[in-house]
């Protein structure tokens, strides 16, 4: 348990740095594009998004999966399954949706445990055994406990918002047409999205990492949540599911293969190394 606490405060620490990397680089542009005073509006833009992403993220990742609630009598296992492990990790019961995908995932959102959810997909429920679904729900309250949605919707928002502004400045550019002023155009243009996209693919891996180990733990088997990893790869790759780009980091497998050079800047870590790091567990496990 030590171990994992520790591991958790240090991914805890690298995305506190990463975010505010996030929201510096947005400043940064600002400061490009036309001073002081555009950083200043800058800033303002990033704690708006802060806010916002804070107060709806989950209400946004629910309508953007067409995810629907589902009652006790829908869902028995589901919610006792739930109900099992909310109790072994100290947690209030999240709000439980289905959404009606036969690809099997799932993901968490919510700004904080006491306002969470757990959507998981019509495919999942019928394709995990009970113990590989117990080792995803425990993954998915990990992300709750750990405030780890909440972060990846901020950071993917205000990477949104950087991508859209270093694009808006090949069209608009300023006053100062001297070469110099087109090159540093051109770098914010070509860099600001690269950059705002390895930011958050870091935060993304090192929350599935520290998820995957809380989850273990929660659940009391490392296996469970190794195995049904694997499962949920093949299923993912059998039905690859249509998703918005926003909130493809949130499921617990990515809804569509990323090969070549789309891997590298995948926000899921690869599937290999996390059932490697798993079953690594078990003996620490007993």
């Amino acid at each position: 348990m030590t171990t994992t606490k520790q591991s958790t405060f240090g991914a805890t620490i690298r995305t506190t740095i990463l975010m505010a990397s996030l929201s510096g680089l947005l400043v940064v542009i600002g400061f490009l594009i036309g001073g002081a005073s555009t950083a200043a509006f800058f800033l303002l833009m990033a704690f708006a998004i802060n806010f916002f992403s804070y107060f709806f993220s989950d209400k946004m990742a629910l309508a953007m999966s067409g995810a629907k609630p589902v009652s006790r009598s829908e869902a028995p296992k589901l919610y006792t399954a739930v109900e099992e492990l909310t109790a072994r990790a100290g947690l209030p019961m999240p709000r439980l949706y289905v959404i009606p995908q036969d690809q099997p995932n799932a993901f968490a959102t919510g700004r904080n445990p006491k306002h969470s959810a757990v959507a998981c997909t019509r495919g999942i429920l019928n394709l995990l055994s009970e113990e590989e679904l117990r080792g995803v729900l425990a993954h998915e309250l990990t992300h709750i406990r750990n405030r780890d949605i909440l972060i990846q919707s901020v950071a993917s928002a205000i990477g949104a918002a950087i991508t859209y502004v270093a694009y808006m400045l090949l069209w608009f550019g300023n006053d100062d047409n001297s070469p110099l002023a087109i090159v540093g155009q051109l770098a914010t243009f070509i860099l600001a999205p690269i950059a705002a996209s390895i930011i958050q693919l870091a935060i993304s891996r090192q929350r599935e990492y520290a998820a995957d180990a809380g989850g273990a733990e929660i659940c009391g088997n490392p296996e469970s949540l190794a195995s049904a990893l694997l499962r949920l790869e093949q299923g993912a790759t059998a039905m690859p599911m249509q998703v918005n780009q926003a909130a493809e980091p949130l499921y617990i497998v990515k809804p569509f293969s990323a090969k070549g050079m789309a891997g590298l800047f995948s926000t899921h870590p690869p599937i290999e190394e996390r059932v490697k790091r798993l079953r690594q567990m078990r003996p620490s496990l007993g």
